[in-house]
């Protein structure tokens, strides 16, 4: 009778299977968000899901490949949801389709589809986005105003005209015009904020609590095994890092950590957007590099960049430098130093 050979061990995660728990753990964050904000971020993620099953299904038809097998993975949806978090949640339903059209067809399969795609498909669509149109990807509707969901709606599908009152800056909009008009230099960002209602507990008002359920949910993420701890750590202490030294050599122009870390799309990208496993890096050093240089990118171009945030550019960089990168943090083969040559 043959020796059996060696057991295999079947990973227990499948493409489907993550993509589930990745939609489980943005959940939370929705629902705040919605709450918070208002529910017109749900039909922005109702709308991106449907243009990106049909961009999916069209694309795959064209390449010849099974549309049911490959829509059933859930990967198009992830990125429609990623996509409609970033954008703003009153954008025109054409904004939000376009986004969808560069993230699904451009970045994703142009490229082979998925697991071939070298840049994040949902922050390509981001930054296609806001370099084509600036002006509506960051028309963000302001502090405490909750417009019936009907009225949401006409604004989406233009049934209503979009005004200006509806919008209002950001605390990091605010923060980067002070900074370029010298405003700061003798005054405190708390207070500033304070003055135009922006400012909450610790950090953007209400966005602070949505940022804190993204930080629950990469923590579910983490404790499921979908992600590694790396590019959650890098990214967090070296924008804490960065962001507390200078706060430290100026506190009256420039935010504290906790602000940088709860304000804008810090928690989204560290756990839900920097850990995308085919555009990011494969070695767990590799991964602590990722991480730090998408922390430190991103604060850099939120602070002194022209975009109010730059968590996709950041992220985008490193996409670039991740082959590289992932070449010179190889781990040693077994059996072999460091040189190459047989131990």
């Amino acid at each position: 009778m043959p020796t059996p050979s060696s057991p295999h061990l079947r990973e227990a995660n499948s493409i489907s299977r993550i993509m589930r728990l990745v939609c489980a753990a943005l959940f939370p964050g929705i629902v705040v968000y919605s709450a918070l904000i208002g529910p017109a971020v749900l039909a922005q993620i109702v709308l991106a899901s449907v243009a990106a099953l049909f961009f999916e299904a069209v694309m795959l038809k064209l390449r010849a490949m099974p549309i049911r097998r490959f829509l059933g993975d859930y990967s198009a949806l992830v990125t429609a949801w990623l996509i409609a978090l970033t954008f703003p949640p009153l954008s025109p339903w054409w904004l939000t389709v376009t986004g969808v059209f560069f993230a699904i067809v451009v970045a994703k399969h142009l490229y082979g589809g998925l697991g071939q795609n070298p840049f994040n498909p949902a922050m390509i669509a981001f930054a296609a986005c806001i370099i084509a149109f600036p002006a509506l990807m960051s028309e963000w509707p302001a502090q405490g105003l909750m417009l019936p969901f009907e009225q949401q709606l006409e604004i989406i599908f233009g049934f209503a005209p979009r005004i200006d009152a509806l919008t209002a800056a950001t605390p990091l909009d605010v923060i980067k015009t002070a900074l370029k008009n010298n405003a700061l230099r003798a005054g405190n960002i708390q207070e500033l904020l304070m003055s135009q209602n922006l400012y909450g507990t610790f950090a953007g008002r209400g966005w602070e609590w949505v940022t804190m359920t993204y930080l629950c949910g990469g923590a579910f993420l983490l404790a499921m095994g979908v992600i590694t701890w790396h590019v959650p750590f890098a990214f967090i202490t070296s924008m804490a890092a960065i962001s507390a030294l200078c706060w430290l050599f100026d506190p009256g122009r420039f935010s504290d950590p906790l602000f940088h870390l709860f304000s804008g799309g810090a928690m989204l990208g560290a756990f839900f957007i920097a850990t995308d496993p085919v555009s990011g890096c494969a070695t767990p050093r590799g991964r602590l590099i990722f991480g730090v240089g998408a922390g430190i990118l991103a604060y850099l171009i939120r602070v002194f960049g022209v975009f109010p945030d730059g968590i996709a550019f950041a992220v985008l960089i490193m996409n670039i430098c991740a082959p590289l990168i992932d070449r010179y943090t190889q781990p040693t083969v077994f059996g072999r130093r460091a040189n190459g040559r047989r131990s």
